[in-house]
């Protein structure tokens, strides 16, 4: 019935390809991923899984559109390239090597905001950009306001005061669910089917 849900961080497409066969014939998924060799991972994966409701775009997802610069490891050296973050801090994740974050070894990519898209409908939008969730947040807000759609955002990287006060402002309900939080609209009905427990949180129908 025109489901869409929105992979941001879409990394190989786990989650990307899971969703699209869940949803076929009755929605489809767009997935982000800015590292470009990770890129054609997903892209391959989305391809050989024959999954015609999903697409996929090399970009960043941030608060605005432009052209950022992200760093560029050794794909040929193993490492927990999903745990790659664009932006340089004082805690970067030592994902398996050490990454050269100076302005020389860094590689140009576009990054969109998600109200941009100007898509009508969004049901669904993950955000696991390694430390960028806050301002993926920022550059949804028309999106959030009009759709409403039921978010997962990973917070193990990120503010989560800060991400959980935007959510509050915005009208949503928050679960704790491991490395991530789940978010829900309070005027989505499905809400009235989700129960917290100290292990988590338990889906009702």
């Amino acid at each position: 019935d025109g489901v869409v849900g929105l992979d941001c961080g879409a990394n190989i497409g786990v989650h990307t390809v899971e969703w699209a066969k869940h949803m076929h014939q009755w929605g489809r998924v767009i997935a982000f991923e800015a590292q470009e060799k990770v890129y054609y991972a997903l892209a391959g994966n989305i391809a050989i899984n024959n999954c015609l409701n999903a697409s996929a775009q090399l970009a960043a997802v941030g608060s605005e559109n432009k052209e950022i610069k992200i760093p560029v490891p050794d794909y040929l050296v193993p490492a927990s390239f999903g745990s790659l973050e664009l932006k340089q801090n004082k805690s970067n994740e030592f994902i398996g090597q050490n990454i050269d974050y100076s302005d020389a070894a860094m590689l140009a990519v576009q990054q969109k905001t998600i109200d941009s898209l100007n898509l009508p409908r969004v049901d669904l939008i993950k955000i696991d950009v390694e430390g960028m969730e806050v301002d993926v947040l920022q550059g949804a807000v028309e999106t959030i306001k009009r759709c409403k759609p039921m978010m997962t955002i990973e917070i193990i990287k990120t503010d989560k005061v800060q991400v959980e006060a935007f959510l509050m402002l915005h009208g949503y309900q928050t679960y704790p669910m491991g490395i991530n939080i789940l978010a829900i609209h309070h005027s989505d009905p499905g809400i009235t089917h989700i129960n917290t427990t100290e292990t988590g949180i338990n889906l009702t129908i």
